[in-house]
């Protein structure tokens, strides 16, 4: 335990190539960090403890596989990992039988794992407009496609995908320059 005491201050970036070198107690840290911004995020998409905690596993494992791979030029380890665990709960969402569940189900308040992220998400989301926040739930939180937005909204595929980049772009605005990154 002594070991990992010394990587509390170890920035992300520095544990990901601790990670690729296959140092064990990197990988542990990170989980520290993020296991319950990820857990948070499984648990608003998901629904299902078991499912989230499956998912988050497998996170943290496809980026122990791959920690060689990332590349701090193309995002923060924050935003990498979110990324891994994102599309580990879409395919879980996916794999699952068609069940409907109303949009008002998935806008129900959940336990934010770190209040100051759920707060600043909020206001991320809450900078949209309607039909902006309307997509991005449908997108992130239901794991709708871009083609299958389009075809549940009624709108031309290019309109999807522009209004979609337009209400990130204004999320990333509301969170400022850094995203709420903390290292």
């Amino acid at each position: 335990m002594t070991e990992l005491s010394h990587l509390h201050d170890t920035p992300d970036e520095t544990l990901m190539l601790m990670m690729a070198g296959r140092h064990e107690e990197a990988l542990r840290e990170l989980h520290r960090r993020y296991s319950r911004l990820l857990y948070g995020l499984g648990g608003r998409m998901l629904r299902q403890p078991d499912d989230v905690d499956s998912c988050v596993q497998d996170a943290f494992m496809n980026a122990w596989k791959h920690a060689a791979r990332f590349d701090p030029t193309r995002a923060k380890v924050k935003t990498w990992l979110v990324s891994i665990a994102h599309h580990r709960f879409l395919q879980q969402l996916r794999d699952r039988p068609d069940t409907a569940l109303e949009l008002e189900d998935w806008d129900q308040p959940t336990a934010a794992a770190d209040p100051a992220d759920r707060i600043m998400a909020q206001q991320a989301v809450g900078a949209l407009d309607v039909s902006q926040r309307h997509l991005v739930e449908l997108m992130y939180y239901r794991g709708y496609t871009h083609s299958e937005l389009a075809t549940l909204t009624g709108l031309p595929l290019g309109t999807v995908k522009s209004r979609l980049r337009t209400a990130l772009d204004h999320m990333r605005s509301a969170l400022g320059s850094e995203g709420g990154e903390r290292t």
